[in-house]
């Protein structure tokens, strides 16, 4: 396995087939296993480009691949299987949406930068909070069962807008998660980030506190503004439109702090909160 300085785990070049080997139902989400026969075994917080059988097929559409988190991977007989979970909301999504075991996906990865150790946002941080919204959870369980493997004490911060997005939780086995939901059926009724406000009280906050946030754009922003105006660290796993993965075409820029542009693809999708302008990207959270 190829590691780059930065801790990415590097991804071979060119398409792999992998085997679907098991779908099932939550909340409105779906989660597939894939089994790659031949790859090495993701860092948390990088991705995947996914493509289905016959892809492009209908139409012409979908014809780009799409970019997926991985939820949960785990060493295999045959290699190293990989758990995505997405909702069907285009072309590309429907298509995975059908996926049954047995069916043939092809995959390229893995692929950007993964998660900091909490030492390395600050080096006093006591342990790190998970900040989630709807099927960004899925990037924060991977993460969240490194850091415990690690022995590093999490809280994790989950927000639903309903009931039927509230699927995923199952991925968090663990007993330090606190729920939001905007309808009220579960936890706190509000947004995940009333929460982590609480958590962020104090005057030691800046000084313990290490924020991981994957979610929705608006979700994310929040968290970078809440987390810059009180000198907090904090990364954030952001997502924006994605034609290759490499770098290549720079539909993923994202605008930096001082001036120019970042490609997600390659220099993030995990970034820390100060690097960037701001987390709400055109074509994100679709």
């Amino acid at each position: 396995m190829s590691v780059a300085t930065d801790g990415r785990v590097l991804a071979p070049l060119g398409r792999r087939a992998c085997e679907v080997t098991a779908v099932r139902t939550t909340g409105t989400y779906r989660v597939f296993s894939a089994l790659d026969r031949d790859g090495p075994r993701p860092a948390p917080g990088q991705f995947y480009m996914l493509t289905g059988e016959d892809w492009g097929s209908a139409g012409g559409r979908p014809y780009l691949p799409r970019a997926f988190a991985v939820a949960e991977e785990r060493a295999a007989d045959a290699g190293v299987e990989l758990d995505f979970m997405l909702e069907p909301v285009g072309p590309g999504t429907v298509r995975l949406d059908g996926l049954a075991p047995g069916d043939e996906i092809e995959l390229t990865g893995p692929l950007g930068r993964p998660f900091s150790m909490p030492a390395e946002l600050n080096p006093d941080a006591a342990g790190a909070i998970l900040v989630g919204g709807g099927i960004g959870i899925a990037t924060l369980a991977i993460w969240r069962r490194a850091l415990a493997d690690a022995g590093i004490a999490t809280r994790s911060l989950l927000g639903f807008r309903d009931e039927a997005h509230a699927g995923g939780l199952e991925l968090f086995d663990c007993s330090e998660v606190r729920l939001a939901s905007e309808d009220g059926h579960v936890g706190h009724r509000g947004y995940v980030t009333d929460l982590l406000a609480v958590l962020l009280e104090g005057e030691d906050s800046s000084r313990s506190a290490a924020v991981y946030a994957c979610g929705p754009p608006a979700m994310l922003e929040a968290v970078r503004e809440m987390c810059g105006d009180r000198d907090v660290a904090c990364e954030l796993a952001m997502e924006a439109p994605m034609a290759c993965g490499f770098g290549a075409c720079f539909g993923c820029a994202v605008p930096l702090a001082g001036g120019s542009y970042m490609r997600l693809c390659v220099d993030g999708p995990v970034v820390r909160g100060e690097q960037i302008e701001t987390a709400l990207v055109a074509g994100a959270g679709h």
